[in-house]
């Protein structure tokens, strides 16, 4: 029978191709014939087997295979110091399995007497991978075989966190490609169970931009379960409630994201209260830990003969700063002249949270990238930053091969070059961070906005007008919220030129 109905084409976005948007890899495309026409549509025509998203994964698990090429000398002959460290190869896999009993049966909180040192959700994945190897004991196939179970799941959890940072933003499905390639998570997403975490947030983030707040904030609360920086995202909420009157989508999500942490944290206080709050208490007293600002200025303290600060101390100074950093931040988002990008704001808090905090395990950039990649997608910055972290990387097993072991000297590097590496890692963050704050206070600088977005992963903030913003050189301008005075217009839709345009 002939069809008589006429066949509906499903409207498609036009994507900001990065050949075109993005200076740097616009110099790469001529290599290859330059970047793509002006006359071409992609998005609007079809793309054939080759779609952004398959293209995305291609590129996730290519980089998942150089992560565990990079982790082989391990693999081959065992995580044993000083071997490891030299050979860049350490996670905390193997050392966990063997020594917090995951390799003679210990589930973590679950068994009496049995202390681990990270959230509760982060116990039950170590616990739950732990079941799935086969055989008993703690020998060296079954350690490998912990590591390899672990880094199987932490590949299919990266894939996903590509593919929700691709559909955050459909216009720029591109950007993703930061996360899929990134160095740093080729590097050190193998270290510890920190993906899981990202992953979580990941998916919180996508739900709040389809404007599903209670399932954003299940799983904001189950990744701070797993690691505690997710929380953090609710600050960004916070202000941006307060700058556009939403208060509702911070209650809705906050409470959404407080029951979700109850749920995981209350059964197991009751059943096991000391293995509980270990955690806890082993992070209130535990030192300054490798790489963080405090435990480089131990390190330039012990050789100067200076004064070295102490755990207390240095919780005293870390909560403060990044109080004061909050702060800082909350003022900007209530003071900006255009209201920032949620993506933006939880950027800028938790790298404030990374500079202050008085540890930072190389794991630890993983958390960034996501972030950056929907705050700031510009590949020059992007690649500077990671090729620092790069130097970090190194520096920091150099030097604890030493530290630990006293190895060899061709393998050591002395203390100086390591400070150096970490303060490196420090300025190139904050680096980023002012990048990100002049967008927010110039929105033509940010390359979502020049481009006639507000704000895709904003989702009930996105176009929203303001409540409340400060004016402080001109307070006549302010918007408050008992004025008598219209609100004023949320930014306009762009035109349909702008919505075609490709960056």
């Amino acid at each position: 029978m002939q069809e008589t109905k006429p066949h509906r084409q499903r409207k498609r976005a036009r994507f900001v191709v990065p050949s075109r948007s993005d200076s740097l890899l616009r110099n790469f495309t001529e290599l290859v014939g330059g970047p793509m026409g002006r006359h071409s549509s992609p998005g609007k025509i079809s793309s054939g087997p080759f779609t952004v998203e398959r293209v995305l994964i291609i590129l996730t698990v290519i980089a998942a295979l150089l992560a565990i090429l990079a982790k082989d000398y391990c693999r081959v002959n065992g995580w044993e110091t000083p071997g490891q460290f030299y050979a860049t190869c350490y996670s905390d896999f193997p050392e966990l399995f063997r020594n917090r009993g995951l390799g003679d049966g210990v589930f973590p909180f679950f068994t009496q007497g049995s202390l681990f040192e990270y959230p509760v959700l982060m116990g039950i994945i170590a616990g739950v991978t732990a079941l799935l190897v086969p055989g008993q004991g703690v020998g060296n196939e079954r350690i490998l075989g912990y590591f390899d179970i672990n880094a199987a799941l932490i590949v299919a959890v990266w894939i996903v966190t590509v593919l929700l940072t691709a559909r955050m933003n459909k216009r720029r499905p591109w950007d993703a490609a930061m996360v899929a390639v990134a160095p740093g998570i080729i590097l050190a997403g193998f270290i510890n169970w920190d993906m899981w975490a990202v992953g979580l947030l990941a998916l919180g983030m996508y739900f709040f931009s389809r404007d599903k707040l209670i399932l954003a904030g299940l799983c904001i609360g189950l990744g701070t379960a797993t690691k505690l920086y997710p929380v953090l995202i609710l600050g960004a909420v916070l202000v941006l409630a307060l700058r556009t009157g939403k208060l509702r989508t911070f209650f809705v999500t906050a409470g959404a994201a407080l029951v979700a942490w109850l749920a995981v944290n209350l059964p197991i206080a009751a059943m096991n209260p000391s293995g509980w709050r270990y955690f806890f208490e082993f992070t209130q007293d535990r030192p300054a830990g490798y790489s963080s600002p405090w435990f480089a200025y131990n390190l330039v303290a012990d050789r100067l003969q200076w004064v070295q600060m102490n755990a207390t101390t240095i919780n005293s100074l870390a909560l403060y700063l990044f109080i004061l950093a909050c702060a800082l931040i909350g003022a900007l988002a209530l003071c900006a002249p255009r209201r920032p990008r949620i993506a933006q704001l939880a950027f800028l808090i938790v790298a404030a949270f990374i500079l202050t905090n008085k540890v930072y395990s190389p794991q630890f950039v993983i958390w960034l990238i996501p972030l950056l990649a929907l705050a700031r997608p510009r590949w020059r910055d992007f690649l500077i930053w990671q090729a620092a972290e790069g130097l970090h990387w190194a520096a920091i097993w150099m030097y604890l091969g030493q530290a630990t072991s006293g190895g060899s000297v061709q393998h050591n590097i002395d203390m100086s070059y390591y400070v150096l590496a970490v303060v490196l890692h420090m300025v190139v963050t904050a680096y980023l961070m002012a990048r990100v704050v002049i967008d927010i206070w110039d929105p033509a600088q940010d390359p979502l906005r020049s481009n006639g977005d507000d704000d895709p992963h904003g989702g009930p903030f996105d176009r929203a007008p303001d409540w409340l913003r400060i004016d402080v050189l001109r307070p006549a301008q302010s918007v408050l919220p008992w004025q008598s005075n219209p609100a004023p217009r949320a930014p306009k839709e762009p035109r349909k030129a702008e919505v075609n345009s490709d960056g």
